[in-house]
């Protein structure tokens, strides 16, 4: 069975600290993170985008562009609810290969049980992660405020309204590829 909401990759992000895009480095056997983390989402949902600038991924894919010419999370959310017609998503981030299903399934059985609240946001041991859990278009006028506000935080967000946070014991799965060397250690399976 898969899960009948969009799944949605972030990979707009500047990657200033990697000093190259990293959506596009390579990953295991694919020419990009955008593909393996596309490839591998398509197996457990029934549709899957990236959320970016520009179509700039070698491979064939649905593109979502932002809609605003600032760059952060919570413009991608924005653009991703005013471009989808869906209730709700699921949102990862292009550089965190190494959720896995067992993640999403656990997520997803939070949402089935939640009703009053906008988003249901992985937590694991070092904090709240706002770029891989499920939001529901509810929180879209708030996005907005916010943005409008210039508070593009999506932690700042999901702290102000009503969320639900799935407790996680590692932070493994979690870990951001943000630098040359935390790529480098990926690339060896010494990331952790």
């Amino acid at each position: 069975m898969k899960y009948t909401i969009p799944a949605v990759i972030f990979a707009g992000g500047k990657s200033s600290r990697m000093g190259e895009d990293k959506a596009l480095l390579p990953f295991q056997n694919y020419a990009t993170f955008s593909e393996f983390q596309y490839q591998k989402l398509q197996q457990w949902f029934e549709e899957v985008y990236l959320s970016a600038k520009t179509k700039k991924f070698p491979f064939s894919s649905k593109v979502i562009k932002d809609t605003c010419k600032e760059s952060s999370p919570l413009v991608g959310l924005i653009s991703v609810f005013e471009q989808l017609e869906s209730d709700a998503i699921f949102i990862l981030s292009v550089d965190a290969p190494l959720v896995n299903e067992a993640i999403v399934k656990k997520l997803w059985d939070a949402y089935k049980k939640e009703t009053n609240i906008h988003a249901i946001i992985a937590q694991s041991p070092s904090g709240l992660q706002p770029l891989c859990g499920i939001y529901k278009k509810s929180i879209l006028p708030y996005a907005k405020t916010n943005l409008g506000n210039n508070k593009h935080s999506l932690k700042a967000l999901l702290n102000e309204y009503p969320t639900k946070s799935v407790l996680f014991k590692d932070d493994t799965p979690f870990t951001n590829v943000n630098t040359q060397d935390e790529y480098l250690r990926l690339l060896r399976g010494k990331l952790s």
